[in-house]
Parts: structure tokens; sequence; C-alpha cells
């Protein structure tokens, strides 16, 4: 059994070299809500793309194949208008985000879940909408909030923190002669202590970021409260839904985005005077 004295010196290492990585950079501006955080980005953004559009792809082709495809054409062409509202807003974090390649598809499924992979491939499942009885001003929050990881690059940051977590782990293991259970043990420590912090301050800027196109695009960001009431009572069972299972879901978050709403409620009501 390695002693504890090992075991912290090897913790701390870990840490020592993660500090070491992180002299970040940050892709995004931080807009009226200010998310804005440097982040560690080890990997390009042009390599994280291209395996997204593979794995988008074959989402695609996978579902085509089953019938599942864009089948429900309402729901499409909402989301669509949706998402063709959202884009141009998104100049506000990142000024080449509205010449992405975004796109946008629907699969009939009873999952509840969305998401938006890197450079802005945006898939809906129709059961997110249909269990929830989403308005079109609470579907706008969902994908605000799912652009919002795209053009933060969550994606690429949590994988550069992969990176960095096992070189660290590589190297403290080696200099402390430690076996590949002590890096196991380290390994726990990075995912319980950074990996969920760094989860944790994702969402927070989703939410926030998600919020902010949410009212330039003319929805009412006031939506996000009944949006995640909603999430929260999907959530009852034993069972959250898959897209529950990315995201916290305790009652401070609703706290969170009723703190942000005199923020961005003038950003809404600008565009009504319009």
């Amino acid at each position: 059994m390695m002693n504890a004295g090992k075991l912290i010196t090897a913790t701390a290492l870990c840490c020592a070299s993660l500090a070491v990585l992180s002299g970040c950079e940050t892709t995004t501006s931080g807009g009226t809500v200010g998310s804005d955080r440097k982040q560690l980005l080890l990997v390009s953004s042009q390599e994280l793309d291209q395996v997204a559009a593979q794995s988008y792809a074959k989402l695609k082709s996978d579902a085509s194949a089953q019938g599942t495809l864009n089948q429900d054409r309402a729901l499409l062409g909402r989301v669509n208008a949706i998402a063709r509202r959202l884009e141009p807003q998104t100049r506000i974090f990142r000024s080449d985000a509205p010449g992405w390649n975004w796109e946008v598809n629907v699969i009939t499924s009873d999952q509840v879940n969305a998401f938006c992979m890197p450079g802005g491939r945006i898939m809906v499942y129709t059961g997110l909408v249909r269990q929830l009885n989403l308005s079109d001003e609470e579907l706008a929050v969902v994908i605000g909030h799912e652009m919002s990881h795209a053009l933060r690059e969550h994606s690429r940051e949590q994988v550069s923190q992969a990176i960095a977590a096992q070189t660290a782990i590589g190297v403290g293991t080696s200099l402390l002669g430690l076996g590949q259970g002590s890096a196991d043990i380290a390994g726990v420590g990075y995912q319980a202590l950074v990996a969920t912090r760094f989860s944790r301050t994702d969402e927070d800027e989703a939410d926030r970021m998600g919020l902010e196109l949410t009212a330039r695009s003319g929805y009412d960001p006031r939506a996000g409260v009944t949006l995640w009431q909603k999430m929260i009572n999907a959530s009852g069972g034993s069972q959250p839904p898959a897209f529950l299972s990315r995201h916290p879901t305790d009652r401070s978050r609703i706290q969170t985005i009723q703190s942000l709403l005199p923020t961005v409620l003038p950003l809404y009501e600008a565009t009504q005077r319009r």
C-alpha cells in the first residue's frame, strides 16, 4: 500500500503540472453576461471539428437508416426557425460564429435530449419537446444553451483537460516510482475534483451565454426558469432523462438563472421596441 506522504506528493505534483499547462487562452468574448474565463486548449479546433463532423454524419446516417431522421417536419421547421434567429447573435461571443456551417436536425425518439457538437451541429430529439411540452421560448433557451457549449469550445477544453491529466499522472507516477494502481487513484482524484468542477463551470457558462443569446434573439429569457422547472420535474424518477444526466438539476440552478434576468431582460425588451 502506498503511504500517505507519497499520495499527497503525487497529487501535488499532478496539480502543479496542470497549473504549468494552464497558461491558457480564450476564443470567446464575455458578452453582457461576462463569460470570458481563460481555458486550457491543447488541441486545435480544426482537429475536434473534423471528429465532430464525422460523428454527426454517422449519427444522421444511422437515424436515416432507422427512419427517424427529420420525420417530424413541423418540429424540424420550429427548431430551424429558432436556430436561424439565434445564429446571428452568436457574434456577440465569437465574431466568426455566424459564418459557421450551422446545421439542425431532429431525431424521432422518446429521449429527452438535445446537443450541439463543435462547429455548430445541432441535434434535437422529439422526446425533449413532446414530453416537456416546450414552448418556442423554452426551446430557444435549450438551443441557445447547447449552442453556447460549442461557442465556448467546452468539448475542446474537456479533451485538453484529459490530455493534461494523463500527462501529469504519467510524469508523477514515473518520478515517484508508483505503480499503475497509484495512477488509478490519481485518476479518480482528478475526475472527482477537477472534471466535476469544470463541468459545473461549463454549465454555468452555457446558461449565461444561452440566456443572452435567447434574449438578444427576441425570445423571453424568463422561459429559462419554466424550462428548468420542467426539467427538474421530469427527473422525479430514479433514472433522469439523457439530457439531464449531463446537467446539474439542483434548484440552485433556477436561482442562478433568476439572478441573470435583470441583466438579460433589458436585451429582450430592446428587441420588442424595434
